[in-house]
């Protein structure tokens, strides 16, 4: 998993333009901009991804990974009731319309935030995990942000309210947005609700995605007066899962269709291609003073990458190995490694690992061949290199 972890994390960082010449260039009119794989955390598109920015309600995607995470661990229950205090009822902007005074279920809070981006729902939440202080939860807010990676972000409150001191970047939402949907699969399909009544008011989803045939399932909107109108979503089509993030929309229908021209951009342009399989044999280096005469290796996990179409045919895969290895050998040890090119796009390395476990030789055995090391010359050694045929 740790592996698995730091091979997304490192894909999510390269450069989109080193595919400038393999895709056709997107005019997107947002000021803020990144379409992401889920798979593999490649960044398909990119326009000052790592500007900070106003995030505004999708800053509400973090208060819901803090609440989800205090959720799963029991600290705070669907079924519990919580408080609505003044602070939370005079909130400005979109609400949920609580009343100060009442007691709130958790379920209905949750879905107060998500599906109507209620920001007295989300200042409830958050003074209950913070101890009764919004500003308190905003430390809980940050510390999880540090945790997860997200090097450009600082929030100052629950809701995504304006304060020079909030903000984030696209690529650091896009992020959160994997996070949340790899973290907390049983929350997720809040997201995708349509509608949520609560004390007899009816509110859509202001997702303008999830109205359209696009199998849009998530996340969440936002609008301030200097950020503009932004989105975060994702859409799983073709066995596939997109995220991406706009901002710096004059007005609601273009962040909708903005939204819709960059997802459909990623699928059309891009597709998922399985290299290799975990478990795949690479390589049979042979092993000095080990059990078995030669050991397998390949990859310890499924290699997956994102591709423009067009660069697909040129994709190549080379293996780099030691001739000979020296037991013992645990299986899942890193000895060799595979690299990945493809037309106007950074090389990839994956480590190789062994397969399986060989022992060392016992001592007689050892002794053996250090006694005809002094009249034979070791065999082995160097590096092997190797092209690997991809189906």
């Amino acid at each position: 998993m740790k592996y698995a972890l730091s091979l997304l994390l490192a894909l999510l960082l390269m450069n989109a333009s080193a595919w400038a010449q393999t895709v056709p260039p997107l005019d997107l009119a947002a000021r803020q901009a990144v379409l992401v794989e889920a798979a593999t955390g490649g960044v398909l598109y990119a326009k000052d991804a790592d500007s900070r920015m106003p995030t505004s309600s999708m800053s509400k995607m973090m208060t819901m990974y803090v609440v989800f995470e205090a959720l799963k661990s029991g600290k705070l229950h669907m079924e519990d009731r919580i408080p609505v205090s003044e602070h939370a009822w005079k909130q400005e902007g979109s609400r949920m319309f609580l009343n100060v005074g009442q007691t709130a279920r958790v379920e209905d809070l949750v879905r107060g935030v998500i599906v109507q981006s209620g920001n007295d729902a989300a200042v409830t939440l958050a003074e209950s995990l913070g101890s009764g202080s919004e500003s308190a939860f905003a430390d809980l807010m940050n510390a999880k942000a540090t945790q997860l990676g997200l090097t450009n972000s600082h929030f100052m409150n629950a809701t995504g309210l304006p304060d020079p001191q909030h903000y984030s970047t696209a690529r650091d939402l896009a992020a959160l947005a994997l996070a949340l949907y790899r973290d907390f699969p049983e929350y997720y399909h809040f997201f995708s609700e349509m509608s949520f009544t609560y004390n007899g008011i009816a509110q859509g989803n202001r997702n303008p995605l999830l109205y359209r045939a696009m199998n849009v399932d998530g996340l969440k909107t936002g609008h301030t007066d200097t950020g503009g109108y932004g989105l975060t979503a994702s859409a799983a089509r073709e066995g596939r899962r997109l995220f991406m993030v706009l901002n710096g929309m004059t007005d609601m229908q273009a962040r909708a269709d903005e939204s819709a021209k960059l997802l459909d951009y990623g699928y059309r342009e891009f597709g998922l291609y399985p290299v290799v399989k975990a478990g795949d044999i690479l390589g049979t280096p042979a092993v000095w003073l080990g059990t078995a005469p030669s050991v397998a290796i390949g990859a310890k996990k499924d290699v997956t990458l994102s591709l423009p179409r067009a660069a697909r045919m040129g994709l190549k895969a080379v293996v780099h190995f030691p001739q000979r290895l020296d037991a013992p050998l645990a299986k899942g040890q890193t000895v060799g490694s595979l690299i990945l090119t493809a037309p106007d796009r950074p090389d990839q390395t994956v480590p190789l690992v062994v397969l399986a476990d060989v022992p060392q030789v016992g001592f007689f055995a050892r002794l053996w061949a250090k006694i005809s090391g002094l009249f034979h010359k070791k065999q082995g050694g160097g590096e092997e290199v190797r092209d690997v045929v991809l189906k």
